[in-house]
């Protein structure tokens, strides 16, 4: 399991703390946690530059300057502090590879391609693996243990697949495995990561990502020093670009990624090669899984985030904070006659009908009479029940904004009724259309304001 997932957590706490301890309001919240998430990764690889884009990227969503500027003093200052520290070295020893040739080019989209498969195997054994640990009757406690066996049997033959990985990334950089170990190592340490983490095992992804691009890359890149040895740049070339393309692909986070190979190897014209594996690899798990392995996992935690800061806006507001509280009800058993004469009085041209114990039980427009609203002769049998609406679209009263916007496009009614709660189904007041898009509105305008730094 990897380490910079852990220490990212960590940066982030300690940034959601600050916040919360001094009050800040929330897009100085969102600021200084990509101040956190910067400078840890900063520290963690050495390369400033790359931390600053990955919190831009991943964390706050957008370039402004307001945020721009504090979190690239966060990014050097981790940096500054982790060499006084560690000294300056690299996190990984790189070559300095060069392209033999630009022939070479096809070769690193091969590479891309190969690393959007691992990224989606990866992405769909752990999902796989959480659901199948999820279902079995077992305590909590002892999930991780039995997963822990497995890698302990495993890493008694094949003792690369332990730890964060780094020397078994430096030795494929370095073109030290044979090419049958590339390929088993590959496949163990995707089946074995995968396993640990949905068993539970605390740690992140990012290094496995590393690990698994640098074997996927070496193994390209032996088979293609092989197929034409004076094109290739050697295996070692290969697997910067395997790391590159299968963590870019894994976290979601191509620029930041493309970034970190460049800070490693200060090569213009690998990163070119490490650009194009990234953007390959990127693009198909994008149209073959759709997101990160991040936002897969918030979604199963049914937290999505994928519609920006205004959804977020919207989920942070309740629904009795612009509902209405003017409605009109009548009872089931209301005669015809009294009901078309409400009708005529209320503002909104709606009813709503109430049953036993005042619930929600329908509702009466004018559309709704259908001929019943100027044929009198059937006024007599007539009563609310037998021309209402029944089960309108409902929201309990702790609903959030973007519940309500969901609802209101599923439904394509003008009101939403907001009843206390969906068991006893009493009504507390409506929300009119034109006020969740209006609410909506707002939210997006206030989160470009973020993006400029105005809020």
């Amino acid at each position: 399991m990897g380490r910079e997932g852990p220490v990212v957590h960590l940066g982030a706490s300690l940034a959601s703390w600050i916040s919360w301890r001094l009050h800040l309001p929330r897009q100085l919240c969102m600021t200084l946690l990509g101040c956190g998430v910067a400078s840890v990764i900063a520290a963690s690889f050495n390369a400033p530059i790359a931390g600053v884009f990955f919190a831009l990227e991943v964390v706050v969503g957008h370039y402004a300057l307001s945020s721009f500027a504090p979190i690239v003093i966060a990014s050097v200052t981790g940096t500054i502090i982790s060499r006084l520290y560690y000294g300056d070295f690299p996190a990984f020893v790189v070559p300095q590879n060069a392209i033999v040739s630009f022939l070479e080019f096809p070769a690193f989209v091969i590479v891309g391609i190969g690393a959007a498969v691992v990224a989606i195997v990866f992405i769909k054994a752990t999902m796989a693996a959480q659901d199948g640990f999820a279902r079995l009757p077992w305590p909590g406690w002892i999930k991780p243990a039995v997963a822990g066996l497995v890698l302990g049997a495993v890493a008694l033959e094949f003792p690369h697949v332990l730890g964060v990985g780094y020397e078994t990334t430096d030795a494929a950089i370095a073109g030290q495995f044979p090419l049958r170990m590339l390929a088993i190592l590959l496949l163990l340490k995707l089946l074995v990561t995968s396993l640990c983490l949905g068993a539970g095992f605390g740690g992140g992804v990012f290094s496995p990502s590393l690990v698994m691009g640098a074997l996927m890359g070496g193994l390209i890149g032996a088979l293609a020093t092989l197929a034409a040895p004076e094109l290739s740049s050697g295996a070692g070339t290969y697997a910067i670009v395997g790391m590159g393309a299968v963590a870019g692909a894994v976290l979601g986070a191509p620029i930041s990624t493309i970034l970190i190979i460049f800070e490693l190897t200060s090569s213009f014209t690998l990163t070119i090669a490490v650009m194009v594996g990234v953007v390959v690899a990127s693009v198909i798990t994008q149209a073959v899984v759709g997101r990160s392995f991040f936002t897969v996992q918030l979604e199963r935690r049914g937290i999505r985030i994928d519609g920006g800061r205004e959804i977020t806006l919207l989920k942070s507001r309740k629904v009795t904070e612009i509902m209405e509280s003017d409605f009109e009800t009548v009872p089931i058993d209301h005669p015809m006659p009294m009901i078309r004469e409400k009708l005529r009085q209320v503002p909104n041209g709606e009813l709503f009908v109430t049953g036993a114990k005042g619930a929600l039980t329908g509702t009466i427009t004018l559309a709704d009479l259908s001929e019943a609203a100027f044929d009198t002769s059937y006024d007599s049998m007539l009563k609310a029940g037998d021309v209402l609406r029944a089960d309108p679209p409902v929201l309990a009263r702790d609903a959030n904004l973007e519940d309500a916007r969901e609802l209101l496009d599923q439904s394509h009614e003008d009101r939403l009724a907001v009843v206390d709660d969906l068991d006893s189904m009493v009504m507390v007041g409506y929300l009119r259309g034109l006020d969740i898009i209006d609410a909506y509105n707002r939210a997006l305008m206030q989160a470009r304001a973020e993006e400029r730094g105005e809020a």
